[in-house]
């Protein structure tokens, strides 16, 4: 099985110097950031989806091996709240196409304030084609519960793990055959870093979770911490947690 860590986006002009050298201008980023990393999670798609020949660009500027992962836009999940989900998962999709294979999972994250609906919940994983993978992160705790754990299990949809200052909050369930996890806020110093304990527990956890003999298995990691080029420095880190397993990285 393999580990592909990465971060939650990679345009942050804090990140200049401590990531991005001095000598890289910001409309190379990305190619330096594929040089160090093999995914990242596109969240700018939450605020605006762009055409599918943005996302074509994007695929010619990374490497064979890099997946690019999509954040759903807002419009489906907090303006619409999961209803009527067809149309803008279309539309998602249609655009995210321009990735080809550099296509990653799709990220639903729902409102903090959304309340359990497990059948709005099935209905919008059932828009997305069984190639597509799926990781929902619910933000209400309404949603720990037994029938939306099944809704996720029968789509092979990844319930996305969660911490925050070192500390899960989400449920720890493997819903699917492959698995999703976000960093939000480290609990160490300088803030919002992460100490080696805490990343050392959740590689436990990761290779616990997932036979290393299950060659076609994945794990997606992605630090959201990026305040002061926090989150590639973390996910450095991690990546050697995870190598300690003996995972791919």
């Amino acid at each position: 099985m393999s580990v592909r860590v990465g971060t939650s986006g990679w345009q942050y002009r804090d990140w200049r110097g401590p990531f991005y050298p001095p000598d890289v201008p910001q409309r190379r980023w990305l190619e330096h950031y594929a040089s160090q990393f093999a995914t990242v999670e596109n969240n700018g798609t939450f605020y605006r989806l762009p055409p599918r020949e943005t996302f074509a660009g994007w695929r010619e500027r990374v490497g064979d091996d890099f997946v690019m992962t999509v954040k759903a836009s807002r419009y489906l999940t907090h303006v619409r709240r999961l209803r009527d989900p067809a149309e803008p998962v279309r539309r998602l999709l249609d655009a995210a196409a321009g990735l080809g294979d550099r296509l990653g999972p799709v990220l639903l994250q729902l409102p903090p304030d959304l309340r359990a609906v497990p059948r709005l919940l099935d209905e919008c994983l059932a828009c997305f084609p069984p190639q597509i993978r799926v990781a929902v992160e619910p933000r209400h705790e309404s949603w720990w519960a037994g029938d939306v754990r099944d809704v996720l299990a029968a789509r092979n949809a990844a319930l996305c793990w969660a911490d925050r200052k070192g500390a899960a909050v989400t449920p720890l369930w493997r819903t699917a055959d492959w698995g999703y996890l976000r960093f939000h806020e480290g609990d160490g110093v300088p803030w919002p870093r992460y100490r080696e304990p805490s990343l050392r527990s959740w590689a436990d956890r990761i290779a616990a979770n997932w036979p290393q003999a299950a060659d076609d298995l994945d794990v997606y990691v992605y630090f959201n911490n990026d305040q002061g080029a926090a989150a590639p420095l973390d996910a450095v880190a991690f990546t050697a947690a995870v190598a300690r397993h003996g995972r791919l990285p």
